[in-house]
C-alpha cells in the first residue's frame, strides 16, 4: 500500500506509565502534583494529549486509586494550559501465576484482577475525553505475568466507556488486537471511526521492525485515526515512521527514559524532540482544540 504522510499531527505524552521505572530516573513523576505538572509542561512543549497513570506518592508503585486520578485531573483542569486528558484503564487485569510445575494458586503479591465496573471507576469519576482499552490478552517480558483482557471483559468495559461519552483509545499490541477492535465496532460496542494506539516493541507483542509496523498500519481501517510508539532508543525513529505512514505520535517517560545516550529525559524534552522530528518532515503539530474537532471529543469537568 502506498504511504500517505500525515501533514497535521498530534502528539500524545505518556507521562509516567505503570512500569517499574520510578527508581530509574528522577524525572519519572510519582505524586499527583508531579504527574500534573509534568503533563502541563509536556502540553506547553507541544503535546495536545496527555496519557496518565497514577502512582503511590511515597513509593512510586503504580496505583489505581480513584482519589489520585481525581487529583491529577483536577490539577490539570485547574491550570491555564489546555490539554486533552487520556486516562489509562489498563490496570486490574494482572495475573502472576505460580512456578511452571505448580501455576495455581496464583501469586497474590502480583495478581490484581477486578471487575469491569471497578476497572473504569476512575473514568466514571473523572470523565476524561479519552481512556485506553487494551484490546487483548498478552504475555509481557516477565516469566509468569499475563496482562488479561478477555473478550467479555473488553465488551463490558467498551460499552461502559461508550455510554459515558469517553472515547476509547484502542491499545493494540499485535494484529489480533486490531482484529478484535474491528469486531467491537461491528457489534456496536465501540463507535466508528475509532482511535488506535499502535504499541511497538513491547515484549511479547508486535516487534518494532518496519515490516511488522506496516502490517499493523495496514490493519487499521482507513477512516480510523492512529498513533504509534516504540520503546526506548527507537522512540523517535517511530515518531518519524508514524507520521510517514499517515499517523500521529506518542512519546514520553512511560516508553523511554532517555533523551540521548547517558542523558535522562523529561517529558517536555521528549515532546520538544518529537516536535522537531515532525516539523522537520514538513508536517504541522496541531493543538488540543483541533484534536477535539478531529476526534469528536467532548471537554467537560468531573461529575
Amino acid at each position: 500500500m502506498p504511504l500517505t504522510m500525515n501533514k497535521e499531527v498530534f502528539i500524545t505524552a505518556a507521562v509516567t506509565g505503570s512500569g517499574s521505572t520510578q527508581d530509574r530516573s528522577p524525572h519519572v513523576p510519582r505524586s499527583p502534583k508531579e504527574i500534573a505538572e509534568s503533563a502541563i509542561d509536556a502540553a506547553k512543549a507541544g503535546a495536545a494529549i496527555v496519557h496518565c497513570h497514577v502512582r503511590d506518592p511515597e513509593t512510586g508503585v503504580p496505583s489505581r486509586d480513584v482519589k489520585l486520578y481525581r487529583e491529577v485531573t483536577d490539577r490539570v483542569r485547574d491550570s491555564d494550559v489546555d490539554i486533552v486528558l487520556n486516562l489509562t484503564a489498563g490496570m486490574g487485569g494482572d495475573i502472576v501465576f505460580g512456578p511452571t510445575d505448580a501455576p495455581f494458586p496464583v501469586n497474590k503479591a502480583g495478581t490484581d484482577m477486578i471487575g469491569a465496573e471497578e476497572r473504569v471507576a476512575h473514568v466514571a469519576e473523572c470523565r476524561p475525553e479519552i481512556c485506553t482499552l487494551d484490546c487483548g490478552t498478552m504475555n509481557f517480558a516477565e516469566a509468569d505475568y499475563v496482562m488479561t483482557n478477555t473478550p467479555g471483559m473488553l465488551r463490558a468495559m467498551g460499552k461502559m466507556m461508550t455510554e459515558m461519552g469517553v472515547k476509547p483509545e484502542i491499545e493494540a499490541f499485535d494484529t489480533g488486537h486490531l482484529w478484535f477492535a474491528k469486531e467491537l465496532v461491528k457489534e456496536g460496542v465501540l463507535d466508528s471511526p475509532a482511535l488506535v494506539q499502535l504499541c511497538m516493541g513491547v515484549p511479547w507483542g508486535a516487534p518494532d521492525d518496519l515490516n511488522t509496523f506496516m502490517a499493523m498500519v495496514n490493519n487499521v481501517p482507513d477512516d480510523w485515526t492512529f498513533s504509534a510508539f516504540a520503546l526506548g532508543r527507537n522512540q523517535m525513529a517511530y515518531a518519524a515512521a508514524a507520521v510517514l505512514a499517515g499517523g500521529n505520535v506518542r512519546v514520553g517517560l512511560e516508553d523511554n527514559l532517555w533523551l540521548d545516550k547517558g542523558v535522562l529525559a523529561t517529558n517536555a524534552q521528549l515532546v520538544t524532540r518529537a516536535r522537531g522530528v515532525i516539523e522537520g518532515m514538513g508536517a504541522r503539530v496541531i493543538g488540543p482544540d483541533e484534536v477535539r474537532a478531529k476526534l469528536g471529543l467532548t471537554k467537560r469537568a468531573p461529575v
